[in-house]
């Protein structure tokens, strides 16, 4: 445990668990349809979902990589695409993997229940699916990811506490991400039951393509509506949006707590300015290492039991092998334990130029 962090167990899953259910079900233990179990010479397919977050390229990528490098003595080749956050594209890529004829693929969908039909295409073509960060409909082989809900929760409670006795007389401003991934529904569904009965929402967005952009012209037209003297705190359900909308709210003048996700280094350098209140860290390097071990075994023809202790259930999948990993409360308080601890960032990383002297203060080193 890290010390003064505040960790979130994966208690409140984000997904209903299955109170039953085998990993050969929902295709993770060993397929008897299957040619002779491969050795560590395989290829796996690796698809992320866009590039507007910095996650994905800076961590999840390299960090699914490298670990399927180790698990498979260098052996392994690692297929790539980014879809840029655009379904279609993402579809086309999946195609692409199928003729290249990976023996296992790793998805993380941009909108996912529109890839339905092309993860049925991939299994169809015996190439199983790992749905990465998020849960992805049709027939997959497993599923890693953090407790959503719990997200949604920490991001409200952290709110609430930041707002003190204002959230009695106060109306908030909330920012959920995009209706296309299910994620977003369980950080809205996370975030409204710490914040409903405890504060007015007096504007709700989901915002576009999560796209920071779309954001800002969110807050932008709630502050038109609400008027800048009635908002006391914004919910952002990431760090991305979060830029958006702070470059708003200084705009108009208007200084009140903030949330994110994904402790982004813009972020982080935000909360020891005082611009945003916090972040929630989500430790992507057991996120990435689930991913690439449950690939690894599945392309091998090897049961999922030793990695993934739960099971989860999509729209069209039971009992899903899934690894769902905790996440922390990022505030100024904490970012040594956390962020720096982890290796993330370096306090020289986090403390350039203007952030120097706020740092000095937050005791960041």
């Amino acid at each position: 445990m890290r010390r003064a962090a505040v960790a979130v167990a994966a208690g409140a899953m984000a997904v209903s668990l299955a109170a039953c259910g085998s990993a050969e079900e929902a295709g993770g233990g060993k397929d008897s349809t299957a040619s002779a179990a491969k050795g560590d010479d395989i290829k796996v397919g690796l698809l992320l979902p866009e590039n507007q977050t910095a996650r994905y390229e800076k961590f999840d990528r390299p960090l699914i990589e490298e670990k399927i490098k180790e698990l498979t003595n260098g052996k392994a080749t690692v297929d790539y695409n980014n879809a840029k956050q655009d379904a279609n594209l993402q579809a086309q890529q999946v195609d692409t993997m199928i003729t290249n004829k990976v023996d296992v693929l790793i998805l993380d969908a941009v909108d996912a229940k529109a890839i339905k039909n092309s993860v049925q295409k991939a299994v169809d073509a015996g190439i199983k699916v790992v749905a990465y960060d998020r849960l992805a409909e049709g027939p997959i082989s497993a599923y890693t990811s953090f407790d959503n809900v719990s997200v949604g929760k920490t991001q409200g409670e952290a709110l609430l506490k930041a707002l003190g006795d204002k959230a009695k007389d106060g109306q908030i401003v909330m920012m959920n991400g995009s209706v296309t991934d299910p994620n977003a529904a369980q950080f809205k569904e996370g975030a409204h039951a710490a914040l409903d009965g405890k504060v007015k929402v007096g504007k709700e967005y989901d915002t576009k393509e999560w796209k920071p952009e779309n954001a800002n012209a969110n807050m932008e037209a709630a502050i038109s509506a609400l008027g800048k003297d009635k908002i006391v705190g914004v919910y952002s359900a990431n760090d991305g949006m979060a830029g958006g909308i702070i470059t708003a709210l200084k705009a108009a003048g208007i200084d009140v707590p903030v949330t994110g996700q994904d402790a982004e280094l813009a972020a982080v350098q935000r909360i020891v300015a005082g611009e945003q209140y916090m972040s929630v860290y989500k430790p992507y390097a057991p996120e990435a290492e689930a991913a690439a071990e449950m690939a690894v075994a599945l392309a091998q023809g090897k049961s999922l039991d030793s990695i993934a202790k739960d099971k989860v259930d999509s729209g069209s999948a039971k009992g899903v092998p899934s690894v769902l990993v905790p996440v922390t409360s990022l505030t100024k308080d904490n970012i040594n334990d956390t962020v720096i601890k982890d290796g993330v960032y370096t306090a020289a990383e986090i403390c350039t130029g203007k952030y120097k002297a706020a740092c000095d203060k937050a005791g960041v080193k």
